[in-house]
C-alpha cells in the first residue's frame, strides 16, 4: 500500500468557481484520488478556500462590506459546489483557521532563522489617488509579452506569465483607474535564488512530468530564479510574527501553499492522531501529487519546494504536479475577476453532476487549452454517455431483469465469450495503466470503448432470439454481458462516481462501488445474485444554440497554404490542391478552373474547412473545403494574409466533422470592406473571422452580404 498525497488548488474566496476551475483541477484530483483508493492506496486529499487573496479585498471594496463577509460566503458556496460535483476531500477547510495562520507563521519564522527570508527595500505601487500602497492584484495594465489588456499587477491571466507591476505598460489602479507611482517601501524576501542549485538537481528526476510543466519550469531555472517579497502593506492577512510590523502581512502567494501542510496536520488532528500526517509528509516512500491550472505551475514546481527544502529537509517533496492547460469559453480564458466563464452554481442546477463530470474528462485541457461549448456538452452526452455507455447498461439490465430477475449461470462460454472477456481484462489493464500516470482523457477513452464493444457483443448474441431456442444459452449471454457492467461499474467510477453507484446497486450489490477493489472488475457475479429493478442511468440533453461563439465550436477553419495546383484528370472544372495546414498536408478538390489559373491559386494562403466529411469528386477524395465568396458567376476565394500554415481561424482543431449540408446552414458573409464575418444560423452579431492579427479577406470584390461556400 503506497501513501499518496494529493494537494488540490486552493481557489480565492471571492467569487464562484467556473467549470475551466473544475477542468483544470478539481475534477482530476478527484478522479486520481477515487482511482487510488479503489486500488487500495492510503489517499489524503486536501484543499481549502484561500481567504487572504486580494481579489477578495477588491469585492469587498466593491461591494462596502468587510473581506470576511465575502470569504464566508463565498467558502460555504466553494464547499457546496464540491460536495455536489461529488469531489471528495478528505478535509476541506479554509485559511483563516487560527491553525493554519499558526503554521504560516512557524514557517516564516524557521525560514528567517535559517537566513532564507531577509528585510530589504523595494518598489512598490503607489496610488496617489488612493493614497496607499496597492498589492499587485489592484494594479492593471497591457501584459509586456502578450499584450493582454486587462493583465494583473502579479500575473498574467492570457499567457500565465508572473509580473512585476512596473513590467506592465501602462500600468494604473484598479479601483480609480489612476495611474500607479513607485515608491520605496520595505519589506521581507525570499531568497529563492539560494535555491537554485538543489532545485536543478531536484528537476533531473523529473522526466515523468508533462512536458509544458517540466519546460515552463526549466525555462525558469534558465532565466536565474530571483528573490521574492514575501510581506505586502496591506491589512488583510495573516500577520508578521515581529514586533513593529503592524502594516505589513505575509504575501497570499507566499502563504497559501502552506495551507497543503497546515490541512493535513488539521486532517489528522480530527482523526483523533495529531502526529498522523507524519506518515505522508515525513515518509520517503509517500508520492505527493499537486493539482493545479497551468497559471499556477511556478508555485508549485519552484516555489513550494524550494519553501519546503528551506523549512525542513525532511519533508517530501512534489513527485508529479499535472498541471492542466485551460479550458476556455468563447475563445477566451474563463475568469472570476473579470466575470468571463460558465459558473459551477449555475451546471449543477441545469445538469446531472456525472454528465458534468463526463463532459469535462472527455474534453480535459491536459497538454493544450480546450473550450467549453454547450453544444458539444449535449452531443457527449447524447452520442457517448446515454447512447453508448447508458444504452449498454440499460439493454443488459432491463433485459435480464424481466426475463431471469437474478444473474443466471454461465455454462459453456464460447469463443466469442472468451474474447470479451479477454478484452475486458486488456481494457481494465490499459485503463489502469493511463490513471496511474494521471492521462485521464485516454483512460475514459478506453473504458468507453469497452462500452462500445459490450453494444457489439450484445447486438451480436441477440438475447432475444436466444430466449426462444435456447434459455441456457441465453443466460451465459447475459451473465457475460453482467460481468462487462460489473466491469463498468467499478472502471466509471473515478469519472462518474454517483451514477457508477446505481449501476452497482441495480447488480444487486449493497453498499457503494467506491468500498469495492479495482481488481474487482476481473471478478465473476455470483450466480443467483438479485437484481434491483433497473432505471435510466441519464437524461439526454437538449440545448437551444442561439450565439454565434457556440456554433462556430461546431468548425475547424484553418490556415492552409496551398503548395501545389494540378488538373482534375476526370474533370474540367475541378483542381487538385495539395494544401500545408502545419501538423499535416491534404488533398482537396476544387472547382475554380474556370475563375481562376494554377498560377494564381499557387503559394496563396488560403482558408479551409477542414472537418467536413471527406468525400469523392469524380473519383478523387476530397480532405476538406476551401472556402470562398459566391456571387453568381463571380468566386473570389478567401484569404490569410501572410498568416502560417495551421493558424486557427475559428472553432476548435479537433471539431467533430460535419456534413456538407450542416455546414451550408451556417451563414458566413462578406462586409462591405472586404471582411469575413460568421453569423451561424442567428441574426445576432457576426463574429470576424481572423487568421492571428489579420483580417480574413477576400481575394477579389464582391459585393457586400455576399455568402461565402
Amino acid at each position: 500500500m503506497v501513501k499518496v498525497f494529493l494537494g488540490v488548488a486552493w481557489p480565492y474566496a471571492s467569487g464562484p468557481r467556473h467549470i475551466g476551475h473544475a477542468a483544470g483541477a478539481y475534477i482530476p484530483a478527484d478522479i486520481f484520488a477515487r482511482y487510488h483508493r479503489l486500488v487500495g492506496n492510503d489517499v489524503l486529499m486536501v484543499s481549502g478556500s484561500d481567504m487572504h487573496g486580494t481579489p477578495t479585498t477588491v469585492r469587498a471594496d466593491e461591494e462596502g462590506v468587510s473581506p470576511d463577509v465575502i470569504t464566508e460566503r463565498y467558502h460555504a458556496l466553494h464547499k457546496k459546489s464540491f460536495e455536489d460535483l461529488g469531489v471528495s476531500y478528505d478535509l476541506y477547510w479554509k485559511t483563516s483557521e487560527s491553525a493554519h495562520k499558526t503554521v504560516a507563521q512557524d514557517i516564516f519564522l524557521r525560514l528567517r532563522e535559517k537566513g532564507h527570508i531577509y528585510e530589504a527595500e523595494m518598489d512598490a505601487s503607489w496610488c496617489p489617488s488612493c493614497e496607499r500602497f496597492r498589492p499587485d492584484r489592484y494594479i492593471e495594465g497591457e501584459c509586456p509579452h502578450c499584450h493582454f489588456s486587462l493583465s494583473r499587477g502579479d500575473q498574467c491571466d492570457q499567457c500565465g506569465r508572473m509580473l512585476d507591476p512596473f513590467e506592465l505598460i501602462h500600468p494604473h489602479c484598479k479601483v480609480c483607474g489612476s495611474p500607479v507611482e513607485r515608491r520605496r517601501t520595505r519589506h521581507f524576501f525570499f531568497r529563492l535564488s539560494a535555491f537554485q542549485e538543489p532545485l536543478k538537481k531536484w528537476f533531473k528526476t523529473k522526466s515523468h512530468w508533462r512536458p509544458h510543466v517540466l519546460n515552463f519550469a526549466l525555462s525558469w531555472l534558465k532565466e536565474g530564479l530571483k528573490d521574492r517579497p514575501v510581506t505586502r502593506d496591506i491589512d488583510w492577512g495573516i500577520r508578521i510574527p515581529l514586533e513593529d510590523y503592524d502594516s505589513k502581512r505575509i504575501y497570499v502567494w507566499f502563504e497559501a501553499v502552506m495551507g497543503y501542510l497546515s490541512a493535513s496536520m488539521e486532517w489528522a488532528r480530527r482523526q483523533g492522531e495529531p502526529e498522523l500526517w507524519r506518515d505522508w509528509w515525513l515518509n520517503r516512500d509517500s508520492r505527493h501529487y499537486y493539482f493545479i491550472g497551468k497559471d499556477n505551475i511556478i508555485f508549485h514546481t519552484m516555489i513550494w519546494p524550494a519553501i519546503l527544502m528551506g523549512y525542513d529537509e525532511d519533508l517530501s517533496l512534489p513527485y508529479d504536479v499535472p498541471a492542466n492547460q485551460y479550458m476556455n469559453f468563447r475563445g477566451e480564458k474563463m475568469s472570476a475577476g473579470r466575470g468571463v466563464g460558465v459558473w459551477l452554481p449555475d451546471l449543477l442546477r441545469a445538469f446531472d453532476p456525472d454528465v458534468l463530470r463526463y463532459y469535462v474528462s472527455a474534453s480535459m485541457p491536459e497538454s493544450k487549452d480546450s473550450e467549453f461549448s454547450f453544444e458539444e456538452l449535449a452531443r457527449r452526452t447524447n452520442t457517448e454517455l446515454v447512447a453508448i455507455y447508458g444504452n449498454f447498461v440499460h439493454r443488459v439490465l432491463t433485459f435480464t431483469y424481466k426475463n431471469f430477475g437474478e444473474v443466471p449461470p454461465a455454462t459453456r462460454l464460447s469463443k466469442e465469450d472468451r474474447s470479451l472477456l479477454r478484452e475486458l481484462e486488456e481494457s481494465w489493464k490499459k485503463a489502469g495503466q493511463n490513471l496511474e500516470y494521471v492521462h485521464l482523457k485516454e483512460a475514459l477513452r478506453e473504458v468507453m470503448q469497452l462500452a462500445r464493444r459490450g453494444n457489439q457483443y450484445f447486438d451480436t448474441k441477440a438475447p432475444w432470439d436466444l430466449l426462444r431456442r435456447d434459455r441456457e444459452a441465453c443466460g451465459t449471454a447475459l451473465h457475460v454481458s453482467l460481468r462487462l457492467v460489473k466491469a463498468l461499474a467499478i472502471l466509471t467510477a473515478p469519472f462518474l462516481p454517483f451514477s457508477a453507484d446505481r449501476v452497482w446497486r441495480m447488480l444487486g450489490y449493497e453498499g457503494s462501488v467506491h468500498e469495492a477493489s479495482w481488481a474487482e472488475a476481473l471478478e465473476e457475479l455470483p450466480d443467483g445474485q438479485t437484481l434491483a429493478p433497473p432505471e435510466t442511468l441519464f437524461q439526454k440533453v437538449e440545448i437551444d444554440v442561439t450565439d454565434p461563439r457556440d456554433e462556430a465550436l461546431r468548425l475547424d477553419i484553418r490556415v492552409g497554404r496551398v503548395l501545389r495546383v494540378e488538373d482534375h484528370p476526370r474533370a474540367d472544372k475541378l483542381y487538385l490542391l495539395e494544401v500545408d495546414l502545419g501538423t499535416e498536408r491534404r488533398r482537396l478538390v476544387a472547382g475554380l478552373r474556370v475563375e481562376y489559373t494554377a498560377e494564381e491559386i499557387e503559394g496563396k494562403s488560403i482558408v479551409v474547412l477542414c472537418n467536413l466529411k471527406p468525400a469523392s469528386l469524380r473519383g478523387i477524395r476530397s480532405e476538406g473545403m476551401l472556402l470562398a465568396a459566391v456571387d453568381g458567376d463571380e468566386v473570389s476565394i478567401l484569404l490569410a494574409g501572410d498568416a502560417a500554415p495551421g493558424t486557427q481561424v475559428l472553432g476548435l482543431p479537433d471539431a467533430p466533422m460535419i456534413s456538407f449540408e450542416e455546414f451550408r446552414k451556417l451563414r458566413i458573409e462578406v462586409d462591405k470592406e472586404g471582411r469575413v464575418n460568421f453569423f451561424g444560423t442567428t441574426k445576432a452579431e457576426g463574429i470576424s473571422l481572423r487568421a492571428g492579427e489579420e483580417f480574413v479577406t477576400v481575394d477579389r470584390p464582391v459585393l457586400p452580404g455576399t455568402e461565402v461556400t
